[in-house]
């Protein structure tokens, strides 16, 4: 993968990790481990279960990383988000924070919460919010930016042994698929590569059952280079993870003004506004977030026009 630059700032020893090495683009080599996971007869045991059975084709790969994109920026409460998950000490689902990336329907009734029900079998119908998955992707294109950069400029890049506990659908939940996968049948990496799907929109949705610990299942936080030197490093150097750094979303507003049909002329406007010194960047967008000024569904369709125009990959 071109265009990648990775810089890790501090590395801490993790107590029950094994060591596994990994590609420039984030890629992890060695064996999964199948003896953990949650116990039985819980929401999270049933629910793998009930896609284990809907599952078809062979195992995946399991040099291929597991991502969860998000923008590391943005406020939980009124509180940073890096600096509420280092309190936390975990990756929280959108129905604990009550915040998120795309539509907000994580509650009783909500979409998502009926898109659960379906996927899982009703097996967090019953649950406590905080028993409920967390949502990442599976990084089949090996992106150096994470696998859904739709969601974010950051990922945390988490460790193999989360595969063992990880169910998948293509496409996203949100289109109610019927194609699910887990770790030992799984032939949607090649079902994702036969559609040309755009680039937002291809990745191969997961869903970490189980609590998701920054120090035991986190190999890396993969941050933007906006964010060098902000609070954003400073609370990233906080996490009980190692921080890496990709090389970087940026965007020319002359592509902006040359693809108005993208999200519309009013959002291909908004990012120009936002634009320092003719380029645009992930720090720009989060600050005019906190700010309090702007439609966040706005801010989300110009970060639309960055992640998609303006990835280190293109």
């Amino acid at each position: 993968m071109s265009g990648t630059v990775v810089v890790v700032l501090r590395h801490r020893r993790r107590r029950s990790e094994k060591s596994v090495s990994q590609s420039a683009a984030g890629g992890q080599t060695g064996a999964v481990r199948t003896d953990v996971g949650p116990a039985q007869d819980s929401p999270q045991r049933r629910a793998l279960c009930h896609v284990a059975a809907l599952a078809t084709g062979g195992p995946v790969d399991p040099t291929l990383p597991l991502t969860m994109n998000f923008h590391p920026d943005r406020l939980v409460g009124g509180e940073p988000i890096l600096r509420r998950m280092a309190r936390d000490g975990a990756y929280l689902s959108q129905f604990v924070t009550g915040t998120s990336n795309g539509g907000l329907t994580a509650h009783p009734g909500g979409e998502r919460w009926r898109w659960e029900s379906r996927m899982f079998g009703a097996a967090y119908d019953a649950a406590p919010a905080q028993q409920r998955p967390v949502y990442g992707a599976l990084n089949h294109l090996r992106r150096s930016t994470g696998a859904a950069p739709r969601f974010g400029s950051a990922h945390f890049r988490l460790v193999p042994e989360v595969l063992a506990r990880t169910t998948f659908c293509y496409p996203d939940s949100s289109a109610l698929p019927t194609a699910f996968g887990v770790a030992d049948r799984c032939d949607l990496v090649r079902r994702a590569l036969a559609e040309e799907r755009p680039a937002l929109d291809g990745h191969v949705e997961a869903h970490i059952h189980g609590r998701v610990s920054l120090a035991r299942d986190v190999a890396a936080l993969v941050l933007d280079p906006s964010h060098l030197g902000t609070p954003v490093a400073e609370a990233a150097a906080a996490l009980p993870c190692p921080v890496e750094w990709h090389s970087g979303f940026r965007l020319p507003v002359e592509v902006l003004d040359e693809n108005p049909e993208f999200r519309g002329p009013e959002i291909a406007a908004l990012g120009r506004r936002l634009a320092e010194d003719g380029l645009l960047d992930p720090r720009m967008i989060g600050d005019a977030a906190r700010s309090g000024r702007h439609d966040p569904q706005e801010l989300k369709k110009v970060w639309h026009y960055l992640a998609h125009f303006g990835a280190p990959e293109r």
